[in-house]
This record gives C-alpha cells, structure tokens and sequence, in this order.
C-alpha cells in the first residue's frame, strides 16, 4: 500500500491514476473526499480524508474500514479472481429504528445534519450477479450507493410520507447512543466501534453519490422512496421486520 499525499492536486492525482493503472494498492489522503471523486472509483485505490496542517485527521482508519481492508488485501492475496464491492450503509439498517418510530414516532440518531447515500440490499444483490454471470469485472472495485444522499431530517420525511404518520428526526449525542446501546444489550466493544462508525458518517464520509450502478450496470438505483413505501407495514409495526 502507498500512500500520497496531495491526491487531489494536478501531480497527486495524475500519480495515482498511474499507480491504480499498474495494479498498485494506494490509499489516496484527500482534504475532501467529496472533491475526490476523478480517482475515488479507480481500481484499488482507497480515499482518506486528512489535513496534514491538522494532525488530529491523520489517525489510523476506524476499525470497520480496518477490517474490510484486511479482507480485501487478504482477497488480493490468495490468487483468485476478485471484485470488490464497496457498500455503505444499507438502507435496510433503518429497521432498527422501528420500535422507536412506532412508540415515539421519531428516529434517534448521532448524526447531526450530515448526509448519507443508502443503498437497497437487493442493489447489491443485482450487482453481486450481473458480476458472477458476466466478465469483465475482475480486479476492479466498485463503490456501491443509492441514487441520493440524504440528512436523517430528511429520511424521517420520505418514512412519514410512506407510513402516513409524522416521524421526526431526534439528534442525540454519541454518548446518549453508547448508553442506548449498551442498555439495549450490544457489546461494549460494538457500541465502541458503533460510535466510531457514526464519527465517520458525521464527517460526511458516506455522503458521496457512486455513479456505477446506473453507469457500469445500466439500471437505476432504489430510491429510499421505494425502500420505505416497499416496507411501510414494518414501519408502521403491522409486519416484524426482516432479519439484517
């Protein structure tokens, strides 16, 4: 793995583009992932958001990303024929928030005003299959989003709107959460990660739109539109919600 700094300027990125031509791992350190996105979809190269007048942004990659990492390399490693499929958050993780959205018609959430581009599972799924039947793919990483990022002020809206019922957007603190959590049961060691995960997206590290699924794939993404009419009994509490 290589590491370049500057990746988004003139020498930076044409560095890059080389390195992910030859094959070659490269973790690129931006100041703005959102300005990224000429090199963010190049085969095995990683964006990192950092400053290196800050260092408080250069620490190590939270735990999940680690792990995912780990895998990947781990893929690369074995000899195999490899597609990566880099997906963030599913919009089917809003099914945790149904005991909530039915006793209390609200979702609470550590996110503050960020935005975050869901993906519907059965995108992946779609995609996952158009690789294993076809060729093509092998070695490159595909980034994986829904067709919008949205603020949680604006999931509540889309999930009243399918449900007919007002449900609204609660922001409350990365401590309150860890305590939710804890009370709920989740492992300390998974409230920890937890929290590191909801650090990220609050930096707007998932807020970027992927262009593959209707540009590499040739098919429209599921709106979060679709996803919550799709699923309006479990959010209303008539159906239990499926297993995630």
């Amino acid at each position: 793995m290589i590491l370049v700094t500057g990746a988004n300027g003139l020498s930076g990125s044409e560095l890059v583009r080389r390195l992910s031509a030859r094959g070659v791992p490269v973790r690129a350190l931006v100041r703005s992932a959102v300005k990224a996105q000429g090199i963010s979809s190049l085969p095995k190269v990683e964006i990192v958001e950092g400053d290196m007048a800050r260092p408080e942004t250069l620490e190590s990659p939270f735990r999940f990303s680690r792990m995912h990492g780990e895998i990947e390399r781990r893929l690369e490693d074995s000899g195999m024929a490899f597609t990566h499929l880099r997906a963030g958050e599913f919009m089917h993780a809003y099914f945790r928030q149904v005991p909530s959205i039915v006793a209390k018609g609200a979702l609470f959430l550590p996110m503050e005003d960020a935005k975050i581009a869901s993906i519907d599972i059965g995108d992946i799924a779609d995609v996952a299959a158009a690789i294993l039947t076809s060729a093509g793919h092998e070695g490159k990483t595909y980034p994986l989003t829904g067709p919008e990022a949205l603020s949680m002020a604006e999931v509540a809206e889309k999930l009243s709107a399918a449900i007919g019922k007002r449900v609204q957007y609660v922001n409350i603190s990365p401590e309150d959460a860890k305590r939710a959590q804890l009370a709920a049961g989740v492992p300390p060691f998974l409230a920890d990660a937890l929290g590191e995960l909801f650090a990220e997206r609050r930096k707007g590290k998932e807020s970027q739109v992927s262009a593959v699924i209707p540009t590499v794939f040739g098919r429209r993404a599921t709106s979060f539109d679709e996803f919550a009419r799709r699923h309006a009994a479990v959010f209303r509490g008539e159906q239990p919600a499926p297993k995630i």
